[in-house]
């Protein structure tokens, strides 16, 4: 705004003031910075706004004044110098939040209040706060986050716009993700979760009952309630249960439960399913083990039409929560190189823990990703479409993250058998696995096999146990491929030992060569069962000449058995 349209903004008639205002929102209503006004200018504007606020005007001319600060907030430089206390006292005020935290509310006031105008100021707030450190403190001190709790009990009223909700919830995010001192305020003394968690179940209630799809707004608040909840409950120390109390572990059962009707519920827009999937999973990782299991439900109790795959019973349980979970990880694993570390790895993470946790969800996950070996052994374990493919491909993925969480995921539904992992996936695409675990060595097996159950409803098909064991000379099912081929042709046959020889000393140049240019990295397995570094290949035959350090090796072969 240049200084003519300022001066005399504050003393100038409302008619006035509405039209300047509405001038500079035409002018800048994409604008994201301010190059050409200078520090006094915005100043001066944002003072007049303030004038303007704290008198007795219009609505229509105060939605005009929050418009404005919305705008000239989308841009951080000065703002920590131009948000000042009674320009966010004033955005509190009009947006209700700092009526609802004082003890004795103005029910007329509130009845009476422009809820355009509430929602402006809660668009300005949300700017601010984005992008002003001083506003993100003083709001975190302030009654802001008070207020907007005591709101959250008036969500059930049919006259509160969606809008009001969602950018409560928008505040209540940026202030929950940017001031992690809050989180336990919110979480324990305004007892957050228990409103939170009536939102959610709020929504998916009233589509419930209308026997129709979660519209978009509803689905847009139920992200951001789950956004929410994701910043409260990241402190949650999943692995020590009793730790939680018995309120908090009542609230968190409470909450997968809603976590599983919002995973079966439809929505009117599928990709609003695909975002309301993805913030489910991310709380999902948050959650203590022994709350998985309200993912499930007694056997044909309410399963839902939304999914196309009826085969979700198993073993007298409703699995159509996890049916869903796998069918998002079968569309995630497709996702671009470029995104999969944010868009696969939530999903690898939430269905480990949840086979950890749960033997009903383990075994049905087995059976949906690694089911019995039939003629498909005859096929290198990553090619194909199936699941099961796809992950075996990401085992060799260059992307640290997305390749060691695929790996743990498919290491749990092999109830962390080495054994089992190498037939599943071939040793040359689980090597990664074992070595970082410490595996390598013949005979170790994994410590957490007693967490598993140790029933064995499955043996190897006939398929499988035909091709496995057959005779005839040349076949076999090679394990470091994790397939059934013929022997290869030997490549020193018909060669005199003069030749070979040759070869050899050629391969042992090549070799050299490899190893002083800091190609590769020569390694022998250490005692800890993980690659060690050598410096000489004398290091090697000292190992082949030292006695197995582990007589017992054939523990191993444990039964293939889930």
């Amino acid at each position: 705004m240049d200084e003519e349209s300022l001066s005399g903004l504050v003393e100038a008639p409302e008619n006035e003031v509405c039209s300047r205002l509405k001038q500079f929102i035409s002018k800048h209503a994409k604008t994201f910075t301010f190059p050409d006004m200078s520090r006094d200018s915005k100043e001066r504007f944002f003072s007049a706004l303030a004038a303007l606020l704290s008198g007795s005007h219009s609505n229509s001319c105060y939605a005009l004044c929050l418009e404005c600060i919305r705008i000239i907030s989308r841009d951080k430089t000065d703002l920590d110098r131009l948000a000042t206390d009674h320009i966010l006292d004033l955005l509190l005020e009009h947006s209700a939040i700092s009526c609802y935290a004082s003890e004795e509310v103005d029910g007329a006031k509130l009845e009476n209040a422009d809820q355009s105008v509430m929602i402006e100021a809660q668009n300005g707030l949300c700017n601010i706060i984005y992008n002003s450190r001083k506003a993100q403190r003083y709001c975190s001190q302030s009654k802001c986050i008070n207020g907007i709790v005591q709101r959250l009990k008036t969500y059930k009223d049919p006259d509160v716009k969606w809008e009001i909700k969602f950018y409560d919830m928008k505040i209540l995010f940026l202030l929950t993700a940017l001031c992690a001192d809050i989180r336990p305020k919110l979480r324990f003394e305004l007892h957050g979760l228990t409103y939170l968690i009536e939102v959610l179940d709020l929504c998916v209630r009233e589509a419930e009952d209308l026997m129709k799809p979660l519209d978009d707004k509803d689905a847009d608040l139920c992200s951001e309630v789950l956004k929410v909840l994701f910043n409260l409950t990241l402190s949650v120390d999943k692995t020590k249960p009793n730790k939680l109390d018995t309120e908090e572990e009542a609230h968190f059962m409470r909450l997968v439960s809603v976590l599983h009707d919002l995973l079966l519920i439809d929505t009117v827009t599928a990709d609003k399913r695909i975002d309301l999937q993805s913030h489910t999973v991310n709380l999902l990782t948050n959650m203590p083990r022994d709350c998985y299991e309200e993912l499930l439900t007694v056997a044909n109790e309410g399963i839902s039409t939304a999914t196309n795959n009826k085969d979700v019973e198993y073993d007298g349980k409703n699995m159509e929560a996890v049916m869903i979970l796998l069918e998002f990880l079968y569309i995630r694993v497709d996702c671009p190189s470029s995104s999969l570390i944010e868009n696969l790895t939530p999903i690898l993470h939430c269905l480990a823990e949840a086979c950890r946790a749960n033997r009903y969800i383990r075994k049905f996950c087995r059976m949906k990703v690694l089911p019995p070996l039939r003629s498909e052994v005859k096929a290198l374990p990553e090619e194909g479409s199936t699941l099961r493919n796809k992950l075996c491909r990401l085992l060799t993925s260059p992307i640290t993250e997305v390749k060691e969480f695929t790996a743990d995921f498919l290491f749990v539904l092999c109830k962390e058998s080495v054994a089992r992992m190498i037939k599943y996936t071939g040793y040359g695409n689980s090597a990664g696995l074992l070595a970082r675990k410490g595996l390598l060595l013949e005979g170790s097996c994994s410590s957490n096999l007693a967490e598993y159950s140790s029933d064995s409803e499955e043996s190897d098909t006939e398929e499988y146990a035909q091709l496995r064991d057959i005779t005839m000379l040349y076949c076999r099912v090679n394990p470091i491929t994790g397939r059934w081929e013929t022997d290869p042709v030997n490549p020193l046959e018909g060669m005199s030992d003069e030749q070979k020889e040759y070869e050899a000393v050629q391969l042992a140049n090549m070799m050299d060569k490899l190893c002083s240019g800091g190609v590769i990295q020569p390694c022998c397995i250490g005692a800890d069962g993980k690659p060690q570094p050598i410096e000489s290949v004398l290091q090697l035959t000292e190992r082949f000449n030292q006695p197995p350090t582990h007589p017992h090796h054939h523990q191993q072969q444990q039964q293939d058995s889930d």
